[in-house]
């Protein structure tokens, strides 16, 4: 299964593994809540995942995939090179994640040993997680964004996404006075006032691409 926001990137992609590998793809997904649903009606054995989706991150998309169908393996692709990308997306479940700058390069390999639950580790990912092992201070993480709910995750993701409380109430199924104590939640827990303020706390802590 294929998921990315961007559909020349996601045909190319699929066009690449089937030419490379001859594998099928039994699904494509456009933002992350498809991508999940599509997960589940479809169990694919690997499920190449960008980092970026919107609706629900690739992160956020990568830890339901790994919790409701274990036996389904994550690669992420992302763009961001920041060094902590890392160790969020190992943490979050995956099994390799690959810059796109070095797809071509990396991505048949990721995901056969995916396919066989073994990890696959780029260059870049080997000196990134040495250099974290090594280093005397704490990779970044989101430490008050891991204080949220998974619910409430979802919604600073769709509200930094520019969705309105009804439009959230929608995508979640839950009521507008919800979202409304949702919100006034995650700002309290992340000590933020306005939401811009939230936009730029997405954007920091990989919730969402800029």
């Amino acid at each position: 299964m294929l998921a990315d926001d961007h559909e020349i990137l996601r045909l190319g992609t699929a066009t690449f593994l089937k030419l490379k590998m001859g594998c099928e793809i039994c699904a494509q997904a456009a933002n992350g809540r498809d991508a999940l649903k599509l997960a589940e009606s479809t169990h694919p054995d690997v499920a190449v995942i960008d980092l970026g989706l919107p609706g629900l991150n690739g992160l956020d998309v990568t830890k339901q995939i790994r919790r409701l169908l274990p036996a389904t393996e994550v690669v992420v692709l992302t763009g961001d090179v920041s060094p902590d990308i890392f160790t969020l997306a190992f943490e979050a479940g995956a099994k390799a994640l690959i810059l796109k700058a070095h797809a071509t390069k990396h991505l048949v390999e990721a995901v056969t040993m995916a396919a066989l639950h073994r990890f696959y580790l780029t260059p870049e990912a080997h000196q990134s997680l040495h250099q974290q092992k090594s280093s005397k201070t704490p990779p970044r993480k989101a430490v008050l964004v891991q204080s949220l709910t998974s619910r409430e995750r979802e919604a600073v993701q769709l509200l930094a996404e520019g969705k309105s409380n009804k439009e959230v109430a929608g995508l979640l199924g839950i009521s507008v006075k919800t979202v409304e104590t949702h919100r006034s939640t995650i700002m309290r827990k992340l000590r933020l006032s306005r939401l811009s303020d939230l936009v730029r706390y997405a954007i920091r802590h990989k919730i969402i691409s800029a």
